[in-house]
C-alpha cells in the first residue's frame, strides 16, 4: 500500500467540491480518477501531495514525498530555464551538481585555480560520477529525443514551448527520474496521435505507480487497472478501464432500479396494511365496550398495526433511492434544408504562412452532403489552418476554393475567440430575435446553465462552460457545414457523449479535427490525413478501418457521393422508424409508405 485516503472533504468559495472521499492506492496499479468538471479531480491530487490542505480527512502517505512525482496541468517554471535544463531539474540533486560544476568550471577558467576550488571541485565531481551523472546526462537526451524534441529546442525555453511540448517536457522529466508514484493531471492534453501512443505504451510499462486524470476514453481503455469514480458524496472503485466502468454502471443501475421497484411495491403493500389494521383496530375497540374478550381481540389487530409499522420504518431506514439521472447537455443540432450535392471544393490548394514553408502543397477535396471528414495528423501539421481556409478565414497561396453559395458554416475554433466575453450568457440569448426570457432560460437549462448561472459574463466562465457557449451559436446558426477544431477538448465525458450524439444524428456535413479518438471513431465515415511533411491522403472508411485495413485504396468521387447518400437515408429510416406513431390513419398509411420507399433506395444504393 502507497497510499491512503481517509475521509478526505473540500470546498472552494463556499461550494463543497467532494466529501467523505476515501481510497487506497496499491504498488504498480494503474488508477484513473474520473468524474464530472467540477467535482475536484484536479484539487484532489494536489491534495494528495501536500500543496494543498484537505478541509477535513486525512491522508497516509506511506511513502517518502521524495520517491512522488507529478505533472500538471499547466507548468509552472522559472521562465530562464531551456528545455533541456527543465527535464534535467526532474532530478534536483543531479541537477544542483551540475550546476555547481558548470559554474567551479567557468570560475577556475577566469581567475587563477586555488586549493579551495579544486578540492570542491573534487568533491562535486565525485559525487556527480558516484551518482552515475554522465549516464544521466544520456538518459536525458535520450528520452528528448524519444519524445520527437530536435537538437534544436532543447536551448528553447520552457515558456515558449507549445502547451503539447510542454506536457512532454513534463513526462521527461518523470520519464529520467522514474519516481516510484506518479500523478499525471490530463496528461493527453494538446498530444497527437505520435504522443499519444507514446504515452499509452509509456503508463502501460512504467515500472511504479500511476494515479491520472483524463477525460480521454481510449486512453482510459488502454491503460487504467482500476476507475475510481468521484462524486460530490465520495467516491467509488470499478475494475478494469472506462468500456468496464460502464458496463458495471448500467448493471448497477438496473439492479438499482429493479430494487426501487420492489421496495416500493413492499411499501405499498405495508401502508395498505397499516390503513387496514388501523380501521380494524377502531371499529374493534369501539364495539368492544366492557367486554374482555372483544378488547382482548382489538388489542391482537393492534399489535399487527404497531408490527406493520415497524416494517414500513425498517423499509424506510435501508430504503434503496429512485436511481437520478443525472444533469447532461442537450442539445440536437439542426440545419435548413439544402439540395446540392457538394458543399465545399478546394481544387489544388498550397498554404503557406508568409516567411515559412508551406504547410500543404496540391491539396484536392470535396465536402458533400452526408460527409463526416475527421482530419488526423501530428501538431503543426496544418490541421487548423486548412479548417480556416474551408471557412474562407484564410486564402490560398495558390489553387481555387469554391463553396457553394447556400453553404451555412458553422465554425467552432479552438481557442474559442469568437465568443463575446464582455457579454452575460443570458444577455448572448436576448439579443436573438424573437427570444424571451422564459425561452432562453429554457434553452440555457438544456446546455446545463441553470439559476443565476446564466447571469456569468462569458469572459469569466471555465474553458468547459465557453465551449458549452459555443455549442449555443451552433445549436441556433442553422448551419449545414459544421467546421469543428477540438471541439470537446475541456468537456467531461458525460457532455462529450452528448455531443457525439448530436453530431451522429447531425443532417448537414462536418469538417471535423480532434485529438479524441472516441469522437472519431463515433462519427468520421471519412478521413484526410496529414503526415505534417506535407504529404496527404484521402481515407474513404472509418478510424476502424483505417487502424485495421488496407489504407492505399481511396473512393472515387461518384463513390464516395453514393456512400454519403446511403448513410443520409439510413439516417432518415431511423428518424422515421423512432417517431411517435401518427394519430389518424392517413398520416400512419403516409409514413409507412415512406419507410417502404426509404428501404428500396437503400437497397438499391447498397446493391451498386
Amino acid at each position: 500500500m502507497l497510499l491512503k485516503v481517509k475521509n478526505a472533504n473540500k470546498a472552494w468559495d463556499g461550494v463543497t467540491l467532494f466529501q467523505q472521499l476515501t481510497f487506497e492506492v496499491k504498488e504498480f496499479e494503474r488508477l484513473a480518477l474520473f468524474g464530472r468538471n467540477g467535482v475536484g479531480k484536479t484539487t484532489l491530487l494536489q491534495g494528495l501531495t501536500g500543496r494543498l490542505p484537505f478541509d477535513a480527512g486525512e491522508v497516509q502517505r506511506l511513502l517518502p514525498i521524495e520517491q512522488w512525482g507529478w505533472l500538471d496541468q499547466q507548468g509552472h517554471v522559472d521562465s530562464h530555464l531551456s528545455l533541456l535544463e527543465f527535464v534535467q531539474a526532474g532530478s534536483p540533486e543531479l541537477f544542483r551538481l551540475k550546476r555547481a560544476i558548470h559554474e567551479l568550471t567557468l570560475q577556475m577558467e577566469e581567475q587563477e585555480t586555488n586549493e579551495d576550488i579544486l578540492h570542491r571541485y573534487s568533491e562535486l565531481y565525485e559525487s556527480y560520477v558516484l551518482l552515475d551523472g554522465y549516464g544521466w546526462e544520456t538518459k536525458v537526451e535520450s528520452c528528448l529525443r524519444k519524445l520527437s524534441f530536435a537538437p534544436k529546442l532543447w536551448s528553447v525555453p520552457f515558456e515558449q514551448l507549445s502547451g503539447g511540448q510542454k506536457t512532454k517536457a513534463q513526462l521527461a522529466a518523470l520519464m529520467v527520474r522514474e519516481p516510484k508514484l506518479v500523478l499525471l493531471d490530463e496528461p493527453t492534453n494538446h498530444l497527437d496521435s505520435a504522443a499519444l501512443d507514446w504515452l499509452e505504451h509509456w503508463v502501460s510499462t512504467y515500472p511504479g505507480t500511476i494515479v491520472y486524470v483524463s477525460h480521454d476514453r481510449t486512453f482510459i481503455d488502454r491503460t487504467a487497472t482500476a476507475v475510481i469514480e468521484l462524486n460530490s458524496d465520495g467516491c467509488r472503485r470499478y475494475s478494469g478501464g472506462y468500456t468496464e466502468y460502464r458496463e458495471q454502471k448500467k448493471l448497477e443501475l438496473r439492479t438499482q432500479e429493479a430494487l426501487y421497484k420492489k421496495q416500493e411495491l413492499q411499501r405499498e403493500k405495508l401502508l395498505e396494511s397499516i390503513r387496514m389494521y388501523s380501521e380494524w383496530f377502531q371499529q374493534a375497540h369501539k364495539a368492544a365496550g366492557q367486554n374482555d374478550f372483544l378488547r382482548s381481540k382489538s388489542k391482537k389487530n393492534v399489535s399487527r398495526l404497531h408490527a406493520k409499522e415497524s416494517a414500513l420504518e425498517h423499509l424506510e431506514r435501508d430504503k434503496v433511492h429512485k436511481p437520478r439521472e443525472e444533469a447532461r447537455l442537450r442539445m440536437q443540432l439542426e440545419t435548413d434544408g439544402f439540395a446540392a450535392a457538394t458543399l465545399l471544393r478546394m481544387d489544388n490548394v498550397s498554404f503557406a504562412y508568409e516567411g515559412h514553408k508551406e504547410l500543404f502543397q496540391g491539396l484536392s477535396l470535396n465536402i458533400e452532403r452526408g460527409d463526416r471528414m475527421a482530419v488526423l495528423g501530428p501538431n503543426g501539421a496544418g490541421k487548423s489552418t486548412l479548417l480556416k481556409l474551408a471557412t474562407g478565414a484564410l486564402t490560398p497561396v495558390s489553387g481555387t476554393m469554391n463553396i457553394h453559395p447556400q453553404t451555412r458554416i458553422g465554425y467552432f475554433e479552438q481557442e474559442l475567440h469568437q465568443l463575446e466575453n464582455n457579454s452575460t450568457i443570458l444577455d448572448s440569448l436576448l439579443m436573438l430575435p424573437g427570444m424571451t426570457q422564459t425561452g432562453a432560460r429554457t434553452i440555457l437549462g438544456c446546455f446545463l446553465f441553470s439559476r443565476d448561472d446564466v447571469f456569468k459574463r462569458i469572459g469569466d466562465l471555465s474553458m468547459g462552460e465557453k465551449c458549452r457557449v459555443a455549442f449555443l451559436k451552433l445549436f441556433f446558426g442553422k448551419a449545414n457545414l459544421l467546421v469543428l477544431d477540438e471541439p470537446t477538448n475541456y468537456l467531461d465525458v458525460s457532455t462529450r457523449v452528448q455531443v457525439e450524439e448530436a453530431l451522429q444524428h447531425y443532417p448537414g456535413a462536418v469538417l471535423l479535427v480532434t485529438h479524441d479518438r472516441y469522437l472519431v471513431r463515433q462519427t468520421a465515415n471519412r478521413l484526410l490525413v496529414m503526415d505534417g511533411c506535407g504529404d496527404l491522403k484521402l481515407f474513404p472508411g472509418t478510424y476502424d478501418e483505417y487502424m485495421s485495413k488496407d489504407r492505399s485504396y481511396t473512393l472515387t468521387p461518384e463513390e464516395q457521393l453514393r456512400r454519403n447518400e446511403l448513410e443520409m437515408l439510413q439516417l432518415r429510416l431511423t428518424q422515421l422508424m423512432s417517431s411517435a406513431q401518427p394519430e389518424t390513419p392517413v398520416e400512419q398509411q403516409q409514413l409507412i409508405q415512406e419507410i417502404r420507399e426509404l428501404h428500396k433506395q437503400i437497397d438499391s444504393l447498397s446493391e451498386k
